[in-house]
């Protein structure tokens, strides 16, 4: 218990003892190995415990598993209407099952459903061969993918969650990868909010029990085996923010659920996501030597989100930092400095800051006319 509570301070001093006297309470303690709170659009974490412990992530497997299914999709190397041979190796799962049958040639459409929805073994099985070759070549695939998006305490062992040694992640590299699925592959996120799967008149229900009990969830993943107990990915959107819950090990179907139910609640309650700045926003105009222009306008080159306490918009401060003196050629987009944002002084964000539009080199005179300036005004200085 003492460690449950210094860790609990310390997550209430790193994301909002910032935010000075804002009434906000200590956040939930939860009955669960590890879990963690992040806002998805600046990937700020509000809440963790042992958020990089590493633990079995059970079926919670399989949101690498449709992430790279969407990829490849994405990149046209597989069609959502490519039919899928079913290979005894995935009619032979056991545990959760789409109850696909030896022999049938099912779409990959209805495959990906069957492992989003349903959860099934066999389902993504049939996936990871059709797309790999193998579950062993796809498996490769799934931790090349793990490294690239900043997994860096995962490590997959199969395509399913099916226990094995070694197959591990933590809650923290979990709430990465939802993240990361739903801003990749947003046509495909839209399934994990779908409540049932009917195929060859079997209808199963999504075991995401916030489904039915919160509009605003709209996925993502159960989880349950019996090491690593009843698990859930879940994620929500109210008022312009989105959030990303991650609970594991915890004692019931029922119990993931209200747990995962409270730092959601808590999140929404206490914290906003602010959209200071959208992309191609100008910030300044500022001067240009050897241009054909003699200055351009800075601009902000993505969105800028801060997650901030509710209603402490004046609480934040935004600076311009430039690189140094602007010369030209410049091209448009080029970086030239960057953009700080700060909440009660403690940084929570930086994006570049870049030229507006292009500059091209002026002409000889114009060149050497602004060598001549510079050089007076060096010497004033």
């Amino acid at each position: 218990m003492l460690n449950r509570f210094l860790i609990t301070c310390f997550t209430m001093c790193f994301s909002v003892l910032v935010q000075a006297q804002a009434l906000i309470p200590a956040p939930p303690q939860l009955a669960a190995t590890a879990y963690l709170l992040m806002d998805a659009h600046t990937g700020q974490v509000l809440i963790e415990y042992d958020a990089d412990k590493q633990i079995p992530p059970a079926s919670l497997t399989k949101m690498m598993t449709s992430y790279i299914v969407s990829d490849e999709i994405g990149n046209g190397s597989v069609k959502m209407d490519d039919e899928v041979r079913i290979s005894e190796k995935a009619w032979r799962m056991g545990g959760s099952k789409m109850f696909v049958k030896v022999g049938d040639r099912v779409k990959v459409s209805d495959l990906l459903r069957g492992v989003i929805i349903q959860s099934g073994n066999d389902a993504s099985v049939a996936l990871a061969e059709h797309v790999a070759g193998s579950e062993d070549a796809f498996v490769d695939v799934m931790n090349q993918q793990a490294e690239l998006l900043g997994m860096q305490d995962t490590h997959f062992k199969n395509s399913t969650g099916w226990p094995a040694e070694g197959h591990l992640t933590t809650a923290r590299d979990l709430a990465t990868l939802g993240r990361a699925l739903i801003r990749d592959h947003p046509e495909h996120y839209k399934i994990y909010s779908e409540k049932y799967f009917n195929f060859n008149g079997i209808n199963q229900p999504n075991r995401n029990r916030l489904l039915w009990r919160d509009n605003s969830v709209d996925g993502i993943k159960t989880g349950h085996t019996e090491e690593a107990g009843y698990c859930l990915v879940s994620s929500a959107v109210k008022r312009g923010m989105r959030l990303i819950a991650v609970v594991t090990g915890t004692k019931s179907d029922e119990k993931r659920a209200s747990e995962s139910q409270k730092l959601l609640t808590y999140g929404f309650r206490y914290f906003q996501t602010h959209k200071v700045y959208g992309s191609g926003d100008v910030l300044q105009t500022e001067p240009v030597w050897f241009g054909a222009a003699d200055q351009v306008e800075i601009a902000v080159s993505e969105d800028v989100f801060a997650t901030i306490p509710r209603g402490g918009e004046d609480k934040l401060k935004a600076e311009l930092v430039m690189d140094g003196e602007l010369e030209a050629p410049l091209t448009k987009g080029q970086q030239v400095g960057k953009v700080v944002v700060q909440l009660d002084g403690t940084t929570i964000a930086e994006v570049p800051a870049v030229a507006a539009e292009a500059v091209e080199e002026g002409g000889f005179f114009k060149r050497i006319w602004d060598h001549i300036k510079r050089f007076v005004m060096g010497l004033f200085a």
